[in-house]
């Protein structure tokens, strides 16, 4: 009979208590990534503690965890189906939603929804919106001439259902890509395009044009006013000018005027002055001195019968006639 290896057994328990250990840290030890909370469920009842960023412990094979993110996170939808009022089925091929959920949150929404909470009140909700959009409306109106207002609809669409659904999810964006619609329908809307793309370009040029003669226009009213108030300028001129030498000649005259009045009123004065010396010069005895000093100047001999007469007064007259006898004799 063999001798029993008790070195063989001692090892054979110390593996089995390292692998044990290492089943026990493998299936316990997790790590949360920051951004992300830890949920934990036992049983299949979901416990009522979250964990943080970081390493954590659980017991295992009992206890199983997920990780929910916490930050801003896009949830993207793909190929979506969406029929048209006049029956025509198009492709979103992708739709992305800008969410956010709230951590205070995340226990409750789970508990309602899962984990995968995105799934019901995200990708579902945006499948039900887009078709009650598509079949309300012509394949034009939602290509073409609503497709503008896609995104902010179902954005309000979503976050109305969220704010009774699941409050602490909030929706923050919604891009929706253009559809795919068929081939050849498609090049119908190419052609339709290109037509509208010549028709704006006519139009544009039509208003550039319309433009240029506005502009032309204008700077044409404006060099005519420009001539106008300069033609008006010279003009004033001109009138200031013949003002100014009008009034120039005015002054002359009215100098010259005074000039003649002053020398008329200088005569006026100087033959009042010496009337009013004559009168008080010429007297009586003047005169008569003046006469015969005049008639001594100019003694004349007449000769004849008759003797003329002269313009003295009787008594000198007499003198005269007897002078003029005396010389006779």
């Amino acid at each position: 009979m063999m001798p029993f290896n008790f070195s063989f057994l001692k090892h054979g328990i110390l593996g089995g208590i390292l692998a044990a250990q290492f089943l026990v840290i493998n299936y316990s030890l997790h790590r949360i990534e920051e951004g992300h909370v830890g949920i934990y469920y036992r049983g299949g009842a979901l416990l009522p503690a979250l964990s943080l960023p970081g390493y954590h412990m659980m017991a295992p094979l009992l206890t199983s965890y997920k990780s929910v993110q916490v930050t801003l996170q896009t949830d993207e939808i793909t190929n979506v189906p969406c029929g048209t009022s006049g029956g025509v089925m198009i492709y979103f091929d992708r739709i992305e939603v800008v969410n956010f959920l709230n951590i205070n949150s995340v226990l409750d929404i789970v508990r309602n929804y899962t984990a995968d909470y995105d799934k019901t009140l995200i990708f579902n909700k945006i499948h039900h919106e887009l078709n009650q959009f598509c079949s309300i409306h012509s394949l034009h109106e939602v290509y073409i001439d609503l497709f503008d207002q896609i995104d902010e609809n179902l954005k309000q669409a979503l976050q109305r259902d969220l704010l009774e659904m699941a409050p602490g999810l909030t929706i923050q964006a919604v891009r929706v890509t253009k559809p795919k619609i068929p081939e050849p329908i498609r090049k119908n809307y190419e052609l339709m395009e290109g037509e509208k793309t010549k028709l704006l370009i006519s139009i544009q040029h039509q208003k550039v044009v319309e433009k240029d003669a506005e502009t032309d226009r204008k700077r044409a009213i404006i060099e005519a006013e420009k001539e106008a108030s300069v033609g008006k300028i010279q003009y004033n001129q001109k009138i200031a000018e013949k003002e100014s030498l009008q009034r120039m000649a005015q002054i002359d005259d009215e100098i010259h005027l005074a000039r003649e009045k002053a020398l008329a009123d200088a005569e006026f004065y100087k033959i009042k002055q010496q009337a009013e010396v004559n009168r008080l010069l010429f007297t009586k005895e003047y005169i008569e001195l003046k006469k015969y000093e005049s008639l001594g100047h100019n003694t004349k001999t007449y000769f004849g019968n008759n003797i003329p007469q002269t313009f003295i007064s009787s008594h000198s007259e007499q003198s005269t006639l007897h002078s003029l006898n005396n010389k006779k004799t």
